[in-house]
């Protein structure tokens, strides 16, 4: 297996099939192996049911189904169950193109990065239809991020990241915001996983190559964007508190 494509869900079923279809669509035109891994997050509408009648014949397809603990868990999961040598993490809307699979992978298979993540930011980035409040708290979260964990990186939060097989392993199994089992949510949650993520990732001395990327945003009113912020702050600092404890040290 060469590339893994791990998709989180919660209540995608109206898009679902349709980026499942892109998905496949690109995969197919590789002279590569690929697999899809769908982590469902414990939806409630017909996510599930979608995703199986889309299988068909798919031996390449996968549905983990998880309970509803919020989107970084959902994404740990799959990235620990993957087989490819390099493996992509990607928003189920993919408001980031399916692809730009193929840039991130040349920074890892060419040029000696074991990560390379899609950004928002930097020359040649754009972004479509964002509303300006959520510009403006991205840039006043990253500030913080910048401040407090990861200085140097200009977007954590761009759900499309891609890393070596070597990287997700080590990197995925030593959260500890974001690792071991969490108790279930009964609301829509993103959370500041990313931050864990590349915070861990330059930890371990992992080169982070950030790429930039058009973006689409996608509207949705599934969750508390301020209760959701506030929330991410605290992750961030949970990061920092781990660390210095020295839970990441073993």
């Amino acid at each position: 297996m060469y590339l893994s494509i791990v998709i989180p869900t919660y209540n995608e079923e109206e898009n679902i099939r349709k980026s499942l279809a892109k998905v496949f669509d690109y995969l197919e035109e590789k002279d590569f192996d690929g697999e899809v891994i769908v982590v469902d997050d414990g939806s409630d509408d017909d996510t599930v049911s979608e995703v199986q009648e889309f299988f068909g014949d798919r031996e390449n397809l996968k549905l983990l189904e998880k309970p509803h603990r919020g989107k970084g868990f959902a994404v740990r999961d799959g990235m620990l169950v993957a087989e490819g040598d390099y493996v992509l993490f990607s928003d189920a809307d993919l408001a980031t193109p399916i692809e730009d699979a193929d840039r991130l992978l040349m920074w890892l298979r060419d040029h000696e990065f074991s990560v390379a993540i899609a950004s928002r930011q930097g020359f040649g980035a754009k972004r479509v239809d964002e509303p300006w409040y959520r510009h403006f708290v991205g840039r006043v979260f990253n500030f913080v991020i910048k401040l407090i964990a990861i200085p140097g990186i200009e977007d954590t939060q761009c759900g499309f990241k891609m890393f070596t097989k070597e990287a997700a392993d080590r990197i995925f199994s030593a959260l500890t915001v974001y690792g071991g089992t969490d108790k279930e949510i009964s609301q829509p949650f993103f959370g500041a996983f990313d931050v864990e993520v590349l915070y861990l990732a330059r930890k371990f001395g992992y080169k982070i190559k950030e790429m930039p990327v058009t973006w689409k945003h996608v509207e949705t009113t599934r969750f508390n964007f301020l209760y959701n912020a506030w929330r991410m702050f605290w992750d961030v600092l949970r990061v920092r508190i781990n660390d210095l404890r020295g839970l990441y040290n073993s």
